[in-house]
């Protein structure tokens, strides 16, 4: 009951060459691209019979032998060449030859493969010694005709030429070396016969290209071009190099290009493009420089420099004191925006430019922290109407930023606290908020202790305001005969506030008894207290008669004093004024410099002239005429001296040293016995200024002679403390 079993013909002698004949004829019209005179089922059908009747590995050793014959009789075309002096036509003639033999090759292989696949998937796979059909092919091409060595050198060096003609600007077609690349990949020859050979040149050719273009072009034209080569060689890889080139290859181009060249492209290029503030090429420089080996701290370093060096310039130029703050601000700025936008907010930059502007900025003491506290003067005073108050919030902060970098914060304190004074003295501050959000900032940055006393100037003012609405409604009611000046004082607290050198002037009576009055008034209150009247930080308004009307006069006690006097008489000479006011000769001819030659002349001068001499005389000039009813008649300020500078930073060195023997007298009594290196090391930690090791060394020496503390008799070296 079995169904019948298909039954094959008996295999002959006779059968088996004729069939072997048959499928010759049809690997051969394959081979010369002729039609085929079989059916290609009835072709496959053959190959299943004969390998069903063992006789797969002579049907498999006779196609190769066909296979190889015919391939060794393709290497004759490429020897019809001439090898000597080639032209770049006959050497694209060869590339197009080799790549049309590859490619009839593996149209051929493909198609045989396609014919003997029964033979490939059942003999030769259970054969793992025996290469594939198509790996087969792939040998014999190589064996035959790509190894061959005067085609070889042939193949690679036409190769080599088309892709330096590329790289010198000429068109060239990519799909023909895209095709011949991937023959020898597929061939597994292109890393040993190309890719050597290729690199070598690369590295050969780009290592000229750098030399010379280093001397021939700036900066940002070599940047753009290096950009420019990687672009196109990745391009080439994309195009028609095999991808593990990619990474020797732009390895070769970064090296000759910009590995050789780091340090002289910074010290050549960066300077200006910095100054320029070149934001497109130096973004560039920082995506080549990151890609280098080395290449970002080279920059590193570079930038440094130059952010000490540039800013050093701004800061030790004494000429350029003026404009240092803004300078610096600007300087700043341009940096800051460097980070942002060019150098991807790297942080070691940041850090960087930190250091940079820490280290120059304390290249000369005590200066910019000085100018720094008058810039913020500048700033906070009324009349500055550069920035509304949204931009001087923005200012102050950048300024707290420069600020931050100053290592003797207490030079500072003392400028703004002499600044701050004159502001809240006269009026002068433009707001009281941005007083308070700077003082803010600077509590915040510094601590409570180094705000404590500028605090207390704004207490003292609110403070004085409570007392002189006291004063007016209690005390001046009291009066039988009210006075016709109206008086206002403000009392200020001496630890507070600035020193100012006391200046006795001759005030007239109606002032010197409304004085007495608040003094008795006000020690009433506070016994125990002494009143010092200061009176170079008065200032009073007038009332004056011209021909031109009634008018009012802003102006400083000193002018007033000068003024009130030409109620008395027409015409006076300085010496005359100097005597009955009391006031200093220098502070004098500034007065009557401010009233007689200004651009509001209450006065005449006689002689005229810019400068009062010490024969000149006086009158009042009754024909002056002014658009405004309320006129601010500003005292001649006298430049801040040399000797004023100089007493103010004695000052604050004086403050240090008391500061200094505090420390040493806090630590020695808190450790009792101490090496001298050790005490050092605790007072750096311990003091917010600069100090030198030899100033330390002074202020040991001198309170081991007042007996706080003494050295060891055996060791002198160590100290102890003496309770």
């Amino acid at each position: 009951n079995l169904p019948p079993v298909y039954m094959r013909p008996k295999l002959s002698e006779n059968y088996t060459e004729d069939t072997w004949l048959k499928l010759r004829d049809a690997v051969g019209a394959i081979q010369n691209s002729t039609s085929i005179k079989y059916n290609l089922e009835e072709l496959y059908q053959a190959v299943e019979n004969l390998c069903s009747y063992k006789v797969s590995p002579t049907l498999y050793k006779q196609l190769r032998q066909v296979c190889e014959d015919h391939v060794q009789a393709q290497i004759h075309q490429f020897r019809e060449y001439p090898f000597d002096l080639c032209s770049s036509l006959d050497n694209l003639s060869f590339l197009k030859r080799m790549n049309r033999c590859w490619q009839d090759h593996c149209r051929q292989t493909i198609m045989i493969r396609s014919i003997f696949l029964f033979l490939d998937r059942t003999y030769v796979l259970q054969n793992s010694l025996l290469p594939s059909i198509w790996d087969t092919g792939l040998e014999l091409f190589r064996t035959h005709i790509v190894s061959d060595v005067a085609v070889q050198k042939r193949t690679v060096e036409g190769l080599l030429e088309q892709i330096e003609l590329e790289r010198n600007g000429e068109t060239i077609d990519r799909s023909l070396l895209r095709s011949l690349l991937g023959m020898l990949s597929d061939l597994q020859v292109y890393r040993d016969s190309f890719e050597e050979r290729f690199l070598t040149e690369t590295n050969r050719l780009y290592a000229a290209e750098g030399q010379r273009l280093m001397q021939e072009r700036d900066v940002p034209e070599y940047l753009h071009h290096v950009a420019r080569r990687l672009e196109e060689e990745n391009d080439r890889i994309m195009s028609y190099l095999d991808q593990s080139t990619q990474k020797p290859l732009i390895n070769c181009i970064e090296k000759q290009l910009l590995g050789e060249h780091m340090t002289a492209i910074l010290q050549k290029g960066l300077s200006n493009l910095l100054d320029e503030n070149r934001v497109t090429e130096l973004t560039l420089l920082y995506q080549l420089f990151s890609k280098g080996k080395g290449g970002l701290p080279t920059l590193l370093q570079f930038w440094r420099d130059y952010i000490k060096s540039f800013g050093g310039e701004i800061v030790c130029t004494p000429e350029k004191d003026k404009d240092m703050v803004q300078d610096l601000l600007d300087f700043k700025d341009k940096m800051d925006n460097v980070v942002q936008s060019c150098f991807a907010r790297n942080e070691a930059f940041i850090n960087a430019m930190k250091e940079a502007f820490e280290t120059f900025i304390n290249k000369r003491p005590n200066k910019p922290a000085e100018l720094i506290a008058k810039y913020v003067d500048s700033k906070l005073r009324a009349g500055n109407k550069e920035a509304t108050e949204e931009e001087l919030e923005r200012i102050l902060d950048k300024i707290m930023i420069i600020f931050r970098f100053i290592h003797g914060k207490d030079v500072f304190e003392a400028f703004y606290k002499k600044d701050l004074a004159k502001r809240l003295l006269v009026g002068k501050s433009a707001s009281v908020d941005a007083e308070k959000s700077m003082l803010s900032k600077l509590k915040h940055e510094c601590g409570a202790a180094f705000t404590s006393k500028l605090e207390g100037m704004f207490k003292d003012m609110e403070l004085s305001k409570d007392i002189m609405i006291q004063f007016k409604q209690v005390y001046m009611q009291n009066q039988s005969e009210p006075s016709n000046i109206e008086l206002t004082v403000n009392i200020l607290t001496m630890g507070y506030w600035p020193s100012y050198t006391p200046m006795e002037v001759h005030l007239p009576s109606e002032m010197v008894k409304l004085q007495e009055v608040f003094k008795l008034f006000y020690l009433s209150k506070h016994s125990g207290r002494k009143l010092q009247w200061q009176p170079t930080l008065g200032h009073s308004v007038l009332k004056a008669e011209f021909k031109e009307g009634k008018k009012e006069l802003q102006v400083s006690l000193f002018q007033t004093l000068v003024l009130l006097m030409f109620n008395e008489g027409e015409d006076f000479g300085m010496e005359e004024i100097r005597t009955a006011t009391g006031i200093e000769e220098m502070e004098l001819k500034r007065t009557l410099q401010s009233l007689a030659c200004g651009k509001a002349r209450v006065l005449n001068k006689n002689p005229r002239g810019k400068d009062v001499e010490d024969g000149d005389r006086f009158n009042f000039n009754n024909d002056f005429k002014h658009k405004l009813f309320r006129i601010k008649i500003n005292q001649i300020q006298m430049k801040e001296t040399v000797e004023e500078q100089v007493s103010t930073t004695e000052r604050v060195f004086q403050d240090r040293q008391y500061q200094i023997d505090a420390a040493v007298v806090r630590i020695m009594k808190m450790r009792k016995i101490l090496s001298h290196n050790l005490l050092v090391s605790e007072l750096y930690n311990q003091l917010k200024f600069p100090v030198k090791p030899g100033d330390l060394k002074k202020r040991i020496e001198s309170l081991i002679d007042r007996d706080y503390m003494e050295r060891d008799k055996e060791t002198p070296n160590q100290y102890h403390y003496v309770a």
